[in-house]
């Protein structure tokens, strides 16, 4: 279940609320372990440490305050939610992470200037375009190709998803995109058959 847009900001803005009262960065999506697995896997490929890094979907921004923590120091985070960016501002200031760039973007409709990643991370923004009632197979074409403009040739794209299989995600993402490996994440068991709840992938764009 993924909420309408209108109910994105309202969460946000109840979250931003919550902060304001007591300091809290309210939900992180997919939780702790999803952050350490991508934080892992730039240390173990050697990703420098002053590589661009996108964060699609940013929300309470917290994945960039742990990359930061970790030592990356070229961070952009963008929501299309401005209660989202006011929230990671928030977060940004109280943790005194004044680098992290943080801008209200329509990933669909990205500004000239978002351009030029060498690592782009998604965790449940293309989750929630692709359950868009609104032209969701159209959206996630040109998610797609907002991917190819703001990330550059042999650039890595690591993606979190609760919705689409493996197979499905190297379909939507064939066209520019090659796949690199499969992140190992927490399995589930249900009715006797072990299945996986979240699909973790790496990318590379051609």
């Amino acid at each position: 279940f993924f909420p309408s847009d209108s109910s994105w900001d309202a969460a946000y803005e109840r979250e931003l609320q919550t902060f304001q009262d007591i300091g809290d960065a309210g939900e992180i999506w997919f939780g702790e372990e999803s952050m350490v697995r991508i934080i892992k896997w730039l240390e173990k490929q050697k990703v420098p440490h002053d590589s661009a890094v996108l964060d699609i979907g940013t929300g309470n921004g917290v994945l960039l305050i742990e990359l930061a923590k970790s030592g990356y120091t070229n961070l952009t985070g963008i929501d299309y939610s401005p209660s989202a960016i006011q929230l990671s501002e928030k977060v940004r200031e109280k943790e005194g992470m004044s680098d992290i760039k943080l801008k209200v973007e329509d990933f669909l409709a990205p500004s000239a200037e978002l351009s030029g990643f060498e690592i782009c991370i998604d965790k449940g923004t293309f989750d929630a375009i692709s359950l868009n009632p609104d032209n969701a197979v159209g959206k996630r074409k040109q998610y797609v190709r907002s991917l190819c403009s703001v990330l550059k040739p042999e650039g890595f794209f690591l993606i979190t998803s609760c919705n689409w299989t493996k197979e499905e995600l190297l379909n939507e993402f064939r066209e520019g995109f090659e796949i690199l490996e499969e992140l190992p994440t927490p399995k589930f068991c249900f009715g006797g058959r072990i299945g996986n709840s979240v699909t973790a992938l790496v990318f590379q764009r051609k």
